[in-house]
């Protein structure tokens, strides 16, 4: 094969000598370049149709990138687009005679006769470019894979954000007719009628239900609360309802507790066994049945955990894409919004505080991308333990980012008075708040406001309605007397015979 000759001082495009050592050309589309350009020069509708989805460096001929640089420098100042408009720019520029002078414009004006179509054709140029793009991006990455001075977690940064710009700067969705869009609303509406008024996904807290309608499809919500609050025991009870009593697959990224650590309190609150006795593993011959019985509702629960500890935005995009094709997740908690990182090689560029706004803005993303509603806990500020009086959260009390309120469609927090040795809620009945908790609703985007109570049982770490409580009807249900097992092999059965559950 012949080696391939660099002439000195010549500016060499690398991806046209990643395609040429593999005796392939770069995927290009010129005749559509040509159509494109030609089109903008000689019909204004042409440049409102594919301004917002091209730029420069979409096109593959230098000399297109350079006329287009001109046409859309002429946009940008309100200036009239045509022949004559963008020569004078290139001139002025001094690129008219790179690009191969007034006769090379005039060919590309020659060469279409109308616009018709040039949305469609800009869209191959930029199909073109992204698959330049990522044969460029490979080519780095395994050059830098053979560098044993690179360290391979500082390249996986790399190649993540490289990747993550890619998605981000050349993928946009157009805008809809008014028209369809009031089509799908109508659809929408009579759903909702025909589900008697549940357009969201039920969380099992019958007036968090009400206000919310069920969590909504492309919503963030914001669960903030002080360490001991009982966020994480929040998100499991609902967690829990969600998947057994309703059916809907829940993902759960948790990058604090282990996977293990997590099901144990899940355990915990469906059997009505605390984690100290599951931990010990002391149980009586009854409570065996009874984590049998209870156990298996939740072996059989459509529940997803990862455990990946500082799990980065770009690699939750990635496993909540394939959660949501592969095991249809219906929504996605993740545990908690201040442990996760926003990816990318920027070491030291850069604060925590713009971190978290990328991390925030980039989940609301997620959720409108998938269309399934995205919860992140959050961590609130010490602002909380110093104020006098009344202990109870507010929106400036968000920890480390404003942008969290911004993005987020429902901003709650979760706040229990017993905590702070409070015996009486803070109204006018002054009722007691002993094993009781709030869901204040602070921010509320398509809807209303409201602090609502909930049971709240410490030593299960569990939240239930607060007129429930916990059953312990649980013997009524069995077909087993309590003498019938009297070890964790004849409750749970042989290895062999055990299902493993879908987390």
């Amino acid at each position: 094969m012949e080696e391939t000759k660099f002439i000195p001082g010549k500016r060499i495009d690398k991806a046209r000598i990643i395609g040429l050592e593999k005796g392939k050309l770069p995927p290009q589309a010129i005749d559509f370049e040509v159509a494109v350009l030609g089109a903008m020069m000689i019909d204004k509708k042409g440049i409102d149709d594919v301004i917002d989805i091209l730029h420069p460096d979409a096109f593959y001929d230098k000399r297109h990138q350079e006329i287009y640089a001109a046409i859309y420098t002429l946009f940008q100042n309100s200036e009239p687009t045509d022949l004559l408009t963008v020569s004078a720019q290139l001139r002025k520029d001094g690129k008219l005679d790179l690009v191969g002078g007034d006769f090379y414009l005039i060919n590309l004006t020659q060469k279409v006769a109308s616009s018709a179509h040039i949305e469609y054709h800009a869209r191959i140029i930029l199909q073109k470019y992204i698959q330049r793009k990522l044969i460029s991006i490979s080519s780095d990455i395994i050059e830098s894979a053979y560098d044993e001075t690179m360290d391979v977690f500082d390249l996986l940064d790399e190649a993540e954000a490289k990747l993550f710009e890619v998605t981000q700067g050349n993928l946009k969705k157009g805008s809809e007719d008014a028209g369809d869009l009031v089509k799908q609303a109508l659809r929408k509406i009579q759903d909702i009628s025909n589900q008697e008024g549940m357009s969201g996904l039920a969380t099992g807290f019958s007036k968090l239900d009400a206000l919310t309608s069920g969590w909504q499809p492309s919503d963030l919500i914001i669960i903030a609360a002080r360490p001991g609050m009982g966020k994480t025991a929040f998100v499991i009870s609902m967690a829990k309802n969600m998947a057994i009593d309703f059916g809907h697959a829940v993902a759960l990224f948790s990058l604090e507790m282990s996977s293990v650590q997590l099901i144990t309190r899940m355990i915990s609150s469906e059997t009505g066994l605390t984690s100290e006795k599951l931990r010990k593993g002391n149980l009586e011959a009854h409570e065996w049945e009874q984590l049998n019985v209870k156990v298996k509702k939740l072996s059989d629960a459509p529940i997803y955990i990862d455990d990946t500890p500082s799990l980065s935005i770009f690699d939750l995009r990635a496993k909540a894409r394939r959660l949501v094709s592969q095991h249809g997740v219906r929504i996605i908690v993740i545990d908690y919004l201040q442990l996760m990182t926003a990816g990318g090689s920027g070491k030291g560029g850069g604060n925590r505080e713009q971190e978290i706004s990328t991390i925030s803005r980039n989940l609301k993303a997620l959720a409108k991308e998938l269309e399934v509603p995205v919860i992140a806990l959050s961590q609130l500020s010490r602002a909380v333990e110093t104020r006098g009086g009344s202990k109870r959260p507010l929106l400036s009390d968000l920890r480390e980012s404003g942008a969290i309120e911004q993005d987020a469609d429902i901003v709650s927090f979760i706040f229990r008075p017993e905590y702070y040795g409070v015996t009486e809620w803070d109204d006018d009945e002054h009722t007691s708040c002993e094993g009781q908790g709030e869901f204040i609703v602070a921010k509320h985007r398509n809807g209303g406001l409201e602090n609502i109570r909930l049971k709240f049982t410490g030593h299960l770490a569990k939240f239930s309605d607060l007129e429930e409580g916990f059953s312990s009807e649980f013997q009524s249900k069995m077909n087993v007397t309590p003498d019938q097992f009297s070890s964790p092999q004849d409750a749970f059965g042989s290895e062999e015979d055990d299902d493993m559950m879908p987390f």
